[in-house]
């Protein structure tokens, strides 16, 4: 009994001890717990993907700043047990709040929205038939705590501390907080910036500024968004509907449904500018295969094709193309309101009409620019990820797979999909900070004193490797002869910083022949300039159709309706602010985010029509003697763009399209699509519709992955990492390799 006394007194004179029993030890004990909890799961349970030293101790202690802020709200209670029980409601909640994110996101890999949260039926669907799959051992430490707290305070091991707690006290603690969650916040903007602005992916918000704040500004974008919603009615539409009518061009008869029935095969080319097309270094190509399909008889080419993008970049590209809708004017529109839009695009318009099958296939994590939830409102069937892909570190480049590997290991996914097929290849090696090994970078490039430009060359040449190969494999397996494929890229690689470095290179012997750009000196360079380097290449190629390189202007917004003509399909009842680029009727005038524009005769930049910056697009000269009817002519031009601009927006924010159902268009429901057991649901599909299915896989009556050769080093057993699934850490893959299996042996009795 003495010794047990003894005890007690050593413990109650113990600092800490009698720290724990202040009002204030209480709420640090809180703060600490939550602290080492949620980090825990950012590493345990979460897939932030930290790339440096500064993201991951941004990732580590951004959990204080806001646990600061929200745990000292419970002290200015005067009253000792409410404070206390606030501060612990508190705690509670926030852990709840954790706990909620780690099981959904073992089942989605995405974080609770404020719209997820308050539909119970989505939480619920998007857990599963039974959340307790989805616990794991150590869930106990994340929520065991709580009742240990309850109970040391019952029991009175946590003594209520009865004294007065001042406001002003209070106060300071809050503005400890504030600071410390400015203070990441500044550091989180200093290492991305435009964070907030340009949302490219929710994990960045949470691995950046945390799952509370995460959940705030999801909460406020969802009440902006609700709000203009909320303010649209049908009349709306019908402005948007008498712009897009008197705005449609014909198709090209000579042109019109000549890939009818055809798979399409979308390559997206990275951070890829036309100027790379015949561009030399040290006297060789840099893009020699490309350069090739471009000038091939089979090839449609443009040359005057420009990006438009904003600040989405190529999420902003990818919605052009998929639905002929601009980007936004802040932000994109894939992460502000890609999750709730109605979408009237391709995948689906294919689908319906002409019995489709489409996939996306991309290298970086699904979250990216919310691509997981978009791509199910846009009606993609299928939406191969980083997780379908061999991730480790030697592949993996900045922004995801490197692309020798990623259309190797894209093979036994696209040979299994029924056809005819509609699918995007988006690559990621050409992109900043354009940075590869040594091993995959033999091409000899520039000596600028710019590292980026250098760079650029080395990663346009292995992507121009990696398409060489892809075609291989298409030739060889038959797929090429069957298949229109359509090049694009997505927006600039090089911007105007890097324009000291990159004059001399435009301005050589071997590139000014070849160029189809008049570059200036460095010191002459003007926004002009600046304007003929966004210029993109696009290259329509498919054997048999008449090709040739086209001169006419356009832009992204051109390309759906220009595609589905191609694929015979009527555009007229669709909502499209592009024009067919092959019609003899399309209107050259390609307007950028900005309000500038440019047309077949002028470069605009200002936004202000004729009161802006006028460049004659033959001479470069800025025009500063404008005709009364140049005036008038560039004044109407810049009023076509404006309002294309403003009814684009208005189409975005008020999410229009829910108002108006083309003729026989069945609205795409994204409860339909599920990216998370695809491998199963492909084999799955294939035996089911036995002689009936229409998969490369079931028409060769085998594999077709041996066909393709490439030089990647990282390929070491080209059996286990071209032909065989990869283990997506459940059951699904050795379920998979027995759905092959059988599979096989039914395309074998054929």
């Amino acid at each position: 009994m003495y010794q047990y006394k003894c005890e007690v007194l050593i413990l109650k004179n113990n600092p800490v001890i009698r720290w724990l029993q202040t009002r204030l030890g209480f709420f640090s004990l809180l703060v600490l717990l939550l602290w080492l909890k949620t980090a825990f799961a950012y590493y345990v349970d979460f897939s932030l993907g930290a790339a440096d030293i500064l993201q991951h101790l941004l990732m580590i202690f951004n959990p204080v700043g806001t646990s600061v802020l929200l745990i000292s709200f419970g002290l200015y209670f005067k009253r000792p047990k409410v404070s206390y029980a606030a501060m612990l409601t508190i705690y509670i909640l926030s852990t709840i709040l954790l706990f909620s994110n780690i099981v959904y996101y073992r089942s989605a890999t995405d974080f609770l929205t404020f719209n997820t949260i308050l539909s119970a039926g989505k939480v619920a669907k998007g857990l599963g038939k039974s959340t307790a799959s989805l616990l794991q051992w150590h869930d106990v430490f994340l929520i065991g705590d709580i009742v240990i707290l309850i109970f040391a305070l019952v029991r009175g091991w946590l003594k209520i501390d009865q004294r007065v707690f001042a406001i002003k006290h209070a106060f300071t603690v809050t503005t400890v907080g504030v600071f410390v969650f400015l203070l990441n916040l500044t550091l989180s903007e200093a290492n991305r910036p435009q964070l907030l602005t340009r949302t490219f992916d929710r994990n960045y918000i949470v691995k950046y500024l945390g799952i509370d704040t995460f959940l705030v500004y999801d909460g406020v974008k969802t009440a902006q968004n609700n709000q203009i919603r909320a303010s649209a009615d049908g009349t709306d539409i019908n402005k948007i509907l008498n712009y897009t009518n008197a705005h449609q061009v014909p198709a090209n008869v000579n042109y019109f449904g000549k890939a009818k029935g055809k798979n399409v095969i979308i390559i997206h080319l990275e951070s890829f500018q036309q100027f790379l097309i015949d561009f030399k270094v040290n006297g060789q190509e840099v893009t020699p295969f490309l350069n090739s399909l471009y000038h091939d008889q089979n090839s449609l080419s443009f040359n005057n094709f420009f990006h438009q993008v904003g600040q989405g970049r190529t999420a902003d590209a990818e919605n052009m193309l998929e639905n002929s809708v601009f980007g936004l004017p802040e932000g994109t529109a894939f992460t502000t309101l890609g999750s709730d839009n109605t979408y009237q695009a391709a995948p689906a318009i294919l689908e319906q009409n002409a019995g489709y099958t489409s996939a996306v296939f991309h290298g970086n994590v699904g979250s990216f620019w919310n691509r997981n939830h978009v791509y199910k409102n846009i009606g993609y069937d299928y939406f191969f990820d980083q997780s379908y892909y061999n991730s480790s570190p030697d592949a993996m480049t900045t922004y995801g797979i490197k692309d020798k590997l990623f259309f190797a290991e894209s093979i036994k996914y696209l040979e299994q999909l029924q056809q005819p097929f509609y699918t995007k290849f988006i690559t990621v090696s050409n992109h900043t900070p354009y940075v590869l090994s040594k091993e995959d970078n033999p091409f000899e490039t520039s000596d600028t004193s710019d590292k980026t430009v250098n760079n650029y060359f080395q990663t346009a040449h292995y992507l121009d490797e990696s398409l060489k190969e892809f075609f291989n494999y298409l030739d060889s397996s038959g797929l090429a002869k069957n298949s229109l494929i359509m090049l694009y890229g997505d927006h600039y690689g090089l911007s105007s910083k890097n324009n000291t470095a990159l004059a001399p290179l435009l301005n050589s012997d071997d590139n000014k022949a070849a160029s189809d750009e008049d570059i200036q000196d460095t010191d002459d360079w003007t926004p002009f300039d600046n304007t003929q380097l966004q210029r993109v290449p696009l290259i329509f190629h498919m054997p048999g159709l008449k090709g040739g390189i086209q001169k006419q202007y356009g832009g992204e917004i051109d390309v759906l309706p220009t595609l589905l003509h191609l694929l015979g399909q009527d555009t007229s009842n669709y909502v499209m602010f592009g024009q067919d680029l092959l019609s003899k009727q399309h209107q050259q005038l390609v307007a950028f985010r900005n309000n500038n524009f440019v047309s077949d005769k002028y470069t605009v930049l200002g936004g202000k029509g004729a009161k802006s910056a006028v460049y004659d697009n033959q001479t470069g000269e800025q025009l500063t003697d404008l005709t009364d009817s140049q005036v008038d002519e560039i004044d109407k031009l810049q009023d076509q763009v404006t309002e294309a601009l403003s009814l684009s927006d208005s189409l975005n924010y008020k999410n229009l399209l829910r108002f108006y159902t083309p003729n026989k268009f069945v609205p795409v429901n994204p409860e339909n699509y599920n990216y998370l057991d695809q491998i199963n649901e492909l084999l799955n599909k294939r035996t089911q519709l036995g002689n009936a299915s229409t998969s490369l896989y079931s028409q060769l009556g085998h594999s077709s992955t041996s066909m393709y050769h490439t030089d990647a080093p990282e390929i070491t057993d080209a059996k286990k990492d071209i032909e065989e699934f990869p283990d997506l850490g459940d059951t699904s893959n050795s379920q998979a390799q027995e759905n092959s299996q059988t599979a096989k042996t039914t395309s074998q009795k054929k």
